[in-house]
């Protein structure tokens, strides 16, 4: 499928059928929480959901409830609750072994727009998670970290060790995260792992709304003939990393067991960078296959978007290294998985 096998990440998922786990998983019901859960059951992994349904969707579970089979699925509770409630939290937790808090308000416009809301779910939520992890003895609090940290540094590529200064109030909150869990690794010993992800896509994410990525956002222009948008003149690049690299790097994270690697950030990417304008090229070849009249689509460009980043690109050698990650699908190969998803899932 892309390509790349990772012995290290086989012989964990062997291990976790061999030996099941209870894990938590905060907005289970989202684009990436949706996607750890199914693996997660398919690996015979017990399983509890945590979300509000305010960026995630119950036909995400469904999808996953029919790719599963009747066992995996009984062993999933769900509990719609909210982070920023602190019993709700508590109550997720207990019993819990890892805990993969995914749970958040995404979208650096939508924080331009609402600072206070972000703030509420990005830092009040995930301290109610890191305290209710704590106290219920959880083996290992795996989090959503993010590339936005980076802010205005202008090395390429991204190394973990040197950020800026943050270019929105998303950045800001995610930034916090990191600070707060080290803090909480100093205060109390509880050791946690963040995951700065860099644009992740594929199956399940969410083509709708003001904030959607540009990914779906694309593929739906394109299946229905719709307008596509750029922001600027298209050289804008961003380390794309498909969700199975994504998955692959919170499990192995949650199952680290040398004490090198906990209390530490890791970029979740491919390594390599691609530009607007060749992804546009991409998606459109993809469509193209089964829908010949997206050919004739051109983008349409406008003004570059306020607290973006120009380029950006990850180094993953850290996360090679401490945690065994080894990406196994590379852009175009998962914009090939992610087509079919929306080739099926997309047409009205």
């Amino acid at each position: 499928m892309g390509g790349r096998s990772n012995s290290s990440y086989a012989a964990l998922q062997e291990r976790l059928r061999q030996a099941p786990a209870v894990w938590l998983i905060t907005g289970v019901a989202g684009f990436i929480g949706s996607n750890l859960l199914e693996t997660l059951l398919k690996l015979d992994q017990k399983v509890i959901g945590l979300d509000n349904f305010s960026t995630g969707f119950e036909h995400n579970l469904d999808e996953v409830k029919g790719l599963v089979d009747e066992a995996q699925w009984n062993n999933f509770r769900f509990i719609q609750g909210d982070i920023r409630n602190p019993e709700d939290c508590a109550r997720a937790c207990s019993g819990v072994d890892y805990v993969l808090h995914e749970a958040a308000l995404g979208s650096v416009p939508r924080s331009v727009e609402d600072p206070a809301l972000t703030n509420e779910n990005n830092i009040d939520g995930f301290l109610n998670m890191l305290i209710a992890a704590r106290d219920a003895g959880v083996k290992r609090f795996v989090y959503a970290a993010s590339s936005s940290t980076y802010g205005d540094h202008p090395d390429l590529p991204k190394v973990e060790d040197k950020i800026g200064n943050p270019l929105s109030p998303y950045a800001v909150t995610k930034l916090v995260n990191e600070l707060y869990a080290r803090v909480f690794a100093r205060t109390y010993g509880f050791k946690t792992i963040g995951l700065r992800y860099f644009n992740i896509f594929g199956r399940r994410q969410d083509p709708d709304g003001a904030y959607a990525a540009v990914i779906p956002k694309w593929f739906a222009a394109l299946i229905k003939g719709e307008p596509l948008y750029i922001n600027g003149d298209g050289s804008t690049s961003r380390d794309f990393c498909y969700i199975d690299n994504c998955v692959q790097a919170n499990l192995l994270a949650a199952a680290a067991q040398d004490d090198a690697a906990l209390d530490q950030v890791y970029n979740v990417a491919y390594g390599e960078r691609t530009s607007l304008n060749e992804l546009f090229g991409l998606i459109r070849e993809r469509v193209v296959a089964k829908y010949p009249a997206a050919a004739d689509t051109q983008p349409v460009y406008r003004d570059f978007r306020v607290g973006d980043v120009k380029h950006s690109l990850a180094d993953i050698s850290k996360s090679r290294e401490l945690l065994g990650y080894a990406p196994e699908f590379s852009v175009e190969a998962g914009l090939d998985q992610a087509a079919v998803w929306y080739l099926q899932n997309l047409v009205d």
